[in-house]
């Protein structure tokens, strides 16, 4: 083992958790590497390209978008710690956004960055609900702020202390389980506030260029910190030795040492790299389980702007046509009652406008049944369900002639829960990992820690919060006290 070999912190994953993490600890002179399985960095928040033309995954939205004169927010502390300029971001502010339920979409609250305009909508709609609301907001503002401020719990039952009517409580969970829930049915009221507050009290932009802007600042900052990464470079075994991750095996037979291990693998998939495994059983925590959480997305490329079709308002459309909303593993391949369609195009670009149009649409998926279908028929059901998908959100849009959308579609693609599992190593397909978070990103094995999705955090910004914090807590403040 030579010298080159061993380094202060190795980073498993070059998502978005552990590029903040690998920029963080190296401003403050360690020496780390991140260590990435696959070609491209960001995990299921990259991009990839087909024919020339270049697609998000992942990306629909930042949430915790706040102005700059705003102090104090989860935004405004990742830019200070990572050293980044607001503008390098680039972000532009969402138009607006709703959440449509009923088989008509009759049923609308509307929220935009400006959190009274989703007071007034409750006002108007649920008046006798506004008072129960307004203690529920001023609870999740003081409660979304840090891990370990709320208590321990469902958000359901969270909820019904503060409102009666189960339709507005259905109406304001559809968008904070599809953007950070891995729980069926319910959320931890932790999570809950955090996703209160970074969608509803804070607010949604984008930049420009997508998650491409995100991803091109972060790398430039860790090189620039001099960091090291490692592409093609995946993690097959943590060696453990005396309750210590003592080597780290690459795919390849490599083997690397470091002081400290971050890993945001997720807290089942890092467990199963442990060699031998803890003696509970082969995951970091032996109580928990892969989630059972995971998506299709269609995406559709148009030669027009979504406004052409009248659709130039809502940057995001939360749908549901059941007479509850059922966020659950679904027993087909795909659950049409409910889902999210998300126009790039709407963002206020300030007077700047994405070449081509792009509609989005993501709905539950099951990921036995993607991952059962022999190649030939898994073809097929791509198709099959892309019509059926496109079909079911329509009905939350404006109409448009027949024939229209057909003839502006310039490309499509579809993602589904086996192209989430090849692209994140996620068990499952688990897009939000594990229903247990690990809050203090400690595991059984002394140098070992997460960071990411089983951390806790929530959504593009608290993922960067993530590794930033653990970065913190567990390598920087100990090695300063020391």
């Amino acid at each position: 083992m030579t010298s080159a070999s061993h380094y202060d912190v190795a980073i498993i994953g070059a998502g978005l958790s552990g590029l903040a993490a690998g920029i963080r600890l190296a401003h403050f002179g360690r020496r780390v590497v991140i260590l990435e399985r696959h070609y491209a960095p960001g995990g299921l928040n990259s991009f990839y390209s087909i024919d020339g033309r270049r697609y998000d995954v992942g990306l629909h939205a930042m949430t915790n978008f706040v102005p700059p004169a705003v102090k104090g927010t989860a935004l405004g502390k990742l830019l200070r710690q990572l050293r980044i300029e607001r503008e390098e971001f680039d972000l532009c502010p969402q138009r607006q956004s709703h959440v449509a339920f009923g088989p008509r979409g009759g049923h609308v609250l509307r929220f935009t960055n400006d959190k009274a305009v989703l007071e007034a909508d409750v006002a108007a709609k649920f008046p006798r609900e506004i008072d129960g609301f307004r203690r529920l907001a001023s609870a999740m503002a003081s409660l979304g702020l840090a891990l370990g401020d709320a208590p321990a719990g469902s958000a359901r039952a969270f909820i019904r202390a503060h409102l009666s009517d189960p339709l507005l409580e259905d109406l304001l969970l559809c968008p904070l389980m599809y953007y950070g829930s891995a729980q069926e049915r319910d959320m931890e009221v932790e999570q809950f506030a955090i996703m209160f507050r970074a969608i509803y009290l804070e607010g949604l932009s984008r930049p420009y260029e997508g998650i491409r802007r995100v991803l091109r600042v972060l790398q430039e900052k860790y090189k620039a910190a001099g960091g090291e990464r490692r592409m093609k470079s995946g993690v097959a075994r943590l060696a453990v030795r005396d309750g210590r991750v003592a080597a780290v095996v690459l795919d390849s037979g490599e083997e690397l040492t470091a002081r400290h291990v971050l890993s945001s693998a997720g807290m089942v998939e890092t467990g199963r790299l442990l060699a031998p495994p803890p003696p509970a059983a082969a995951a970091v925590d032996g109580t928990a389980t892969a989630g059972r959480l995971t998506f299709v997305e269609t995406v559709r490329v148009l030669n027009c702007q979504p406004a052409a079709f009248g659709w130039g308002n809502d940057a995001i459309i939360f749908f549901n046509d059941a007479e509850r909303f059922d966020y659950t593993q679904p027993a087909d391949a795909v659950d049409l009652r409910s889902g999210v369609i998300c126009s790039p195009n709407n963002f206020d670009f300030g007077g700047r406008e994405l070449p081509e149009g792009q509609v989005r649409v993501t709905c539950l998926a099951s990921y036995d049944k993607w991952t059962t279908f022999p190649e030939d028929v898994y073809r097929a059901e791509k198709q099959r369900w892309l019509a059926a998908i496109t079909e079911s959100a329509a009905r939350f849009l404006a109409p448009v002639a027949p024939g229209a959308l057909a003839a502006a579609t310039v490309a499509t693609d579809m993602f589904t829960p086996r192209t989430i599992t090849h692209f994140t190593g996620h068990l499952g397909g688990a897009v939000y990992g594990s229903p247990r978070k690990v809050r203090d990103g400690r595991t059984p094995v002394a140098n070992l820690y997460l960071c990411g999705t089983d951390q806790g955090l929530l959504g593009i910004v608290g993922s960067m919060l993530s590794g930033i914090t653990m970065a913190n807590q567990h390598i920087l403040l100990p090695e300063a006290r020391g």
